[in-house]
């Protein structure tokens, strides 16, 4: 489809940010990378009912990294990156910085999306441009 080199870089828990990564893979011809979390996340972690839960404790803490199991090889390869995640309170979920706090991705091209239940991306891309101007 395009001569650029891409990436759909995505984070799943339930399999749903995954299949919607797979299918922009497909389109866009591009090269597929999970941003797998160290630590798995268990069904009790995910419980954003719980407020002592995994994903509410690290939602909370604005410098919450959690670790990424394995490396991207060769991220100087790619010119454009898509980088999909479920929303989690409304934002990306902390991994997600972890992630792009791990590479050089200046002078990329760099598109966030997002799956949701119910919320929009727009706190979450707000959120990355500010924190990721460039």
């Amino acid at each position: 489809m395009n001569d650029r080199k891409i990436l759909v870089a995505y984070f799943s828990c339930s399999g749903v940010t995954k299949a919607v990564a797979e299918k922009l893979a497909a389109i866009t011809g591009a090269d597929l990378y999970e941003i797998k979390p160290e630590v798995p996340y268990t069904e009790a972690d995910l419980d954003w009912n719980d407020k002592k839960s995994r994903s509410s404790v690290e939602m909370r803490d604005a410098l919450s990294r959690p670790a990424i199991s394995g490396t991207l090889f060769h991220p100087e390869e790619y010119e454009v990156l898509f980088v999909g995640f479920p929303v989690w309170w409304y934002i990306a979920p902390t991994i997600i910085n972890t992630f792009l706090e791990s590479y050089d991705f200046a002078g990329k091209i760099v598109v966030p999306f997002a799956t949701s239940g119910g919320s929009g991306i727009g706190n979450c891309e707000k959120n990355l441009h500010k924190a990721y101007p460039d």
